[in-house]
Formats: structure tokens, C-alpha cells, sequence
């Protein structure tokens, strides 16, 4: 781990990464996928792809922690009818980070492309709610653990499109809206983030300077972006996400199919 006070980078290249932290957190925050941005940027700075990872985790935490807390205030999302999948994802991402440290995950990366492009597909052509048909109906507990538990797993041992996952897994499970359904992804996000980020802390992968000035930057941009999505409502973020699932898709099918 890189000494707690040592800049690996200049501060000009700080400044664009934090620029670019910027725009990956108001994404990120509508729409998920702000490591489409990030992680590339960090490589591009010369970083070693261990400790690209580490470093992503720690600012992708900030700003998914500004995110929920905006739609948790709205009271848009309600923990206690949550607990299942919250205490479900904390266990995948423990156990995803873990596997993460030595397990091959080439078939993994293979499949990525295909499963965020169906996300796509579905929000595009599938006919999501406009309004939850009881905001305070009980959410089906049950369906929780299996849903946390993966999701949890895969952001803790990759992560692209974690937060496109839980949006339309969302709306595919319970009566929910697409602003509700995308505050739930944010809060799961959040709680895989931080769990993921205490292995790779204890791993020795984050580099702490750079992790924290792009980790204020990214909280900025999701606390806007939560407020815009939360304001525009599906017909924002409907667009918003589907322009960010087919980006996702390209680049994953350029990094694992194509090579570059």
C-alpha cells in the first residue's frame, strides 16, 4: 500500500481525475456505471491494475454513499423493508472481494457484455411502472437473500454494471417505479462498495490521497445527480440509463472480446 501522504500522480492529472470523478458520480447516480469512467482514467494515470480496483472502491463508495443518503431523505427508500438484501449483499461482497483475490474470472468477463446489454434491452422495449402500486406494500423478503447475495458477490469480484443489475432486477421483482427501483441501487451499491473496499484495505490496494480527492469529487456529482434524477423522474433517468448500459456493453466487448 502506498504511503498514506505520497501523490502518485501530478496535480494536474489529479485535477482531470477528479473532473472525471465528478461526471462518474451524477452517472453513476442516475443511471450506474460510473466505473465505465473511472477505472479506465485510473489505468490511464499509470496505476497498477491491483490497485486501480482498490482505489475505484474507495471513491466509488463516497458516491454511493451521497446518492443513498439523498434518496434515503426523500423517503424514497425505507431500510426496514430491506434488510434481507442489505445483509444479503454485505455477505456476497465480503466473500466476491475474497474470491476476488485469486479467482480466474476470464469466463466471467466473457459473459458481462451479454448480460448488461439485456438490461438495456429490457428497460427499452419492457414496460416498467410509472408510480409503485403501494409505495408501502411489503416487498417480498424472500426475493431478497438471492438477489444480495449475487449481486453482492459479482460487484465484490468485478462490479461493471452492479447498479444497472439492481435496477432491473428491481423492477423485475417488486412493484416499484424506476426512481424507487434506482434508489434501491444506489443503497446496495453503497453497502457492496464499502464491504468490498475493507478487503482490498486489508489487502493493501488502495491509494489513499488519490482514492479521497476523487472520492470528494465523485460524492459532489452523485448528491446532483440523486437530486436530478429524483426530480426528472423515469423520463430522465429511462434515457440516461440506457445511453449508460450501451456504453457499458461497447467497452466491455472491446476490453474481454475484441483486446484492446
Amino acid at each position: 500500500m502506498p504511503f498514506p501522504f505520497e501523490l502518485a500522480v501530478d496535480p494536474s492529472t489529479l485535477l482531470i481525475l477528479a473532473l472525471v470523478a465528478f461526471a462518474a458520480g451524477f452517472i453513476d447516480a442516475v443511471a450506474g456505471g460510473g466505473g465505465l469512467l473511472t477505472i479506465p482514467a485510473l489505468l490511464t494515470a499509470g496505476l497498477p491494475p491491483h490497485l486501480v480496483l482498490g482505489t475505484n472502491k474507495l471513491s466509488s463508495t463516497f458516491g454511493a454513499a451521497a446518492a443513498s443518503f439523498t434518496f434515503y431523505r426523500r423517503k424514497l427508500f425505507h431500510p426496514r423493508q430491506w434488510l434481507n438484501a442489505l445483509l444479503g449483499t454485505a455477505i456476497g461482497a465480503f466473500i466476491g472481494a475474497i474470491a476476488a483475490q485469486w479467482m480466474p474470472a476470464e469466463w466471467l468477463n466473457l459473459l458481462l457484455p451479454v448480460a448488461v446489454f439485456a438490461c438495456g434491452l429490457y428497460l427499452l422495449f419492457g414496460r416498467t411502472p410509472e408510480a409503485p402500486v403501494n409505495a408501502d406494500a411489503p416487498i417480498a423478503r424472500r426475493r431478497q437473500w438471492p438477489q444480495g447475495l449475487g449481486l453482492g458477490f459479482y460487484d465484490g469480484v468485478a462490479g461493471p454494471g452492479t447498479g444497472a443489475f439492481w435496477t432491473v432486477s428491481t423492477l423485475l421483482l417488486y412493484p416499484l417505479d424506476l426512481v424507487r427501483a434506482s434508489g434501491v441501487a444506489r443503497t446496495m451499491n453503497f453497502v457492496s462498495n464499502a464491504c468490498a473496499l475493507s478487503i482490498f484495505i486489508a489487502s493493501g490496494q488502495v491509494d489513499w490521497i488519490l482514492g479521497l480527492c476523487m472520492g470528494s469529487s465523485l460524492m459532489v456529482g452523485a448528491f446532483i445527480g440523486a437530486r436530478t434524477a429524483i426530480s426528472g423522474g423515469s423520463r430522465f433517468i429511462r434515457p440516461v440509463f440506457i445511453c449508460v448500459v450501451l456504453a457499458i456493453t461497447a467497452r466491455l466487448v472491446w476490453q474481454h472480446w475484441v483486446g484492446g
